[in-house]
């Protein structure tokens, strides 16, 4: 072939390589996304991916991976230009940088929707994919899991049909590897698999990948530390069969030294964990799922994990905060013991904290949630909320006319389980200006209290709490009317009929009460 035929094709070639690297490079700005999507590009990468040159192929791939992780529209148009088909041939056929390059652009059009990574399954990828995570090069195997980690977590049908082809096995040998990038992607992509039902979890547990998630929570790479807490939450958030194996794969204490981790993302997942952890339990024992057992909670309890997580708390500010706060409420929620733990760590101060000054109404409602299940349990725990002003500040987000209506409902259930238990009168008086809905719950435990206790009827005059109440417009029939009625049956008609008389007063016409001369001498001495 003549030198001036040669030159012909070099050229071309050399301009293939020169355009395929410049669209590779623009892409990667955002401001060219637009220009590169006009101009035709992707009619243009299409025929390169099966170019006779290998670099000029991979080039074409990366461009087209960049291009389609950019948004779901050109994702799509990756779909309709049957460049996929392509991709997976290609995958079967090449060398590992192709292979690499492939599944980056089959991970980039997964990413962005269910119908997209359907379309990436039709395609006949995931046999392509789960065959790379055998390969020899660490990189390709990276790059095939992170594309399986993409499918497998938009659905649970997705998730099944990366099962059916067989990954989870190999995921599980490719944690075992030594490079940190493929551990930590692999168990990514194991938590996308296992986060969608119990089936899928148990998959995941039967591949014996639990306890190889364990031994790395102590691990020095933080990001794999993160990837570690997200599975074995996933895992755990199932049933209190999950949640049991976690905790046999001796997490406790080490995951709790996470909590103090330098990552805060390490530290929230940490807590998510333990959460996940506690919630089958709490729930069962709240009555919303099938079989429980405390043993979990008291596990937590034990190895000192309610303390761990008060600091956490304390620490964290917003959404970090909100695996914390609800780890707490669980524990609390299964027992008066487990309640009492969370009182003696000093769990309420950080949680009224929460419900003060987090400016997001959900995590106000899950500390409202928690505090409730602190305070529903005796009246020694509603005193604990009581004092510590919970009580008071409960009322203030249920009435404040910006709460969400998820707040508001937490706050109100929280203030009536918390009040029906409490028997420490004077943290209640404040709640007497509160509306009727939640009124006649604190005038009941007045009039539930004050029959048997002198003392306590006493310092109701003084405080002008009995004033409070009969200025109360309560309907005639209502429950809280019958309260009021109740309580005024307790005093002489003068000072139930004249309830703003001063002290002095009030002294007179106590002093006519057919009291014994022991109660008069008290009622004297207090007012």
């Amino acid at each position: 072939m003549s030198r001036a035929v040669l030159q012909v094709f070099e050229e071309y070639q050399k301009a293939r390589v020169t355009f395929v690297q410049t669209v590779a490079d623009l892409a990667t700005r955002p401001q060219n996304i637009d220009a590169l999507q006009n101009a035709g590009v992707m009619a243009l990468l299409r025929p390169l991916l099966l170019d006779n040159v290998a670099s000029i192929q991979q080039s074409a791939a990366l461009a087209l991976g960049r291009l389609a992780n950019y948004s779901d529209e050109l994702a799509e148009s990756v779909v309709t230009h049957e460049i996929l088909p392509q991709l997976v041939y290609s995958l079967a056929q090449q060398n590992r940088f192709y292979k690499k390059a492939a599944a980056f652009v089959l991970r980039a059009v997964s990413k962005h929707s269910p119908q997209l990574a359907q379309a990436v399954v039709d395609s006949g990828a995931l046999e392509a994919l789960v065959n790379c995570l055998e390969e020899f090069d660490p990189s390709v195997k990276e790059a095939a899991a992170w594309a399986l980690g993409y499918i497998a977590r938009h659905t649970k049908e997705l998730a099944q049909t990366v099962v059916d082809a067989g990954a989870v096995p190999l995921l599980v040998l490719c944690f075992q590897e030594p490079e940190l990038t493929l551990k930590r992607i692999s168990a990514s992509a194991l938590s996308d698999i296992c986060k969608h039902s119990p089936e899928l979890a148990q998959t995941v547990v039967d591949a014996g990948a639990v306890s190889l998630l364990a031994k790395d929570i102590s691990h020095n790479d933080a990001p794999l530390k993160r990837q570690v807490c997200s599975c074995l939450a996933q895992i755990a958030k199932h049933s209190v069969d999950l949640a049991e194996v976690v905790v046999e794969a001796e997490i406790f204490p080490r995951i709790l030294h996470c909590l103090k981790d330098i990552d805060e993302f390490v530290r929230k997942n940490a807590a998510t964990c333990i959460r996940e952890i506690a919630r089958p339990a709490a729930l069962g024992a709240l009555g919303v799922s099938h079989g429980h057992t405390p043993d979990l909670a008291k596990l937590i309890v034990n190895a000192g994990g309610v303390a761990a997580m008060v600091d956490y708390i304390t620490e964290a500010r917003g959404n970090n905060r909100l695996p914390g706060i609800m780890t707490l409420g669980y524990i609390a929620a299964f027992s008066e013991t487990l309640a009492l733990a969370v009182v003696v760590s000093k769990g309420i101060p950080p949680l009224k904290d929460a419900l003060i000054n987090e400016p997001e109404d959900h995590l106000k409602a899950a500390s409202a949630w928690s505090l409730g299940q602190i305070g529903r349990h005796s009246p020694d725990h509603a005193r604990a909320l009581a004092e510590a002003d919970v009580l008071r500040r409960l009322l203030a987000v249920y009435l404040h006319q910006d709460s969400s209506e998820d707040l508001r409902t937490k706050a109100k259930r929280a203030l009536k389980s918390v009040i029906q238990k409490c028997t420490h009168l004077p943290a209640l008086e404040p709640l007497l200006e509160a509306p009727p809905n939640i009124l006649k719950y604190v005038v009941q435990q007045f009039a539930k209290v004050l029959p048997s206790d002198l003392n306590a009827r006493k310092s109701f005059v003084q405080s002008g709490g009995l004033q409070k109440i009969q200025e109360v417009k309560a309907e005639v029939g209502s429950k809280l009317h019958d309260y009021i009625e109740e309580i005024n049956m307790l005093y002489p008609p003068e000072i139930v009929q004249c309830p703003g008389k001063s002290p002095t007063t009030a002294l007179a016409v106590c002093r006519k009460m057919m009291l014994s001369k022991a109660e008069r001498e008290i009622m004297e001495d207090h007012i």
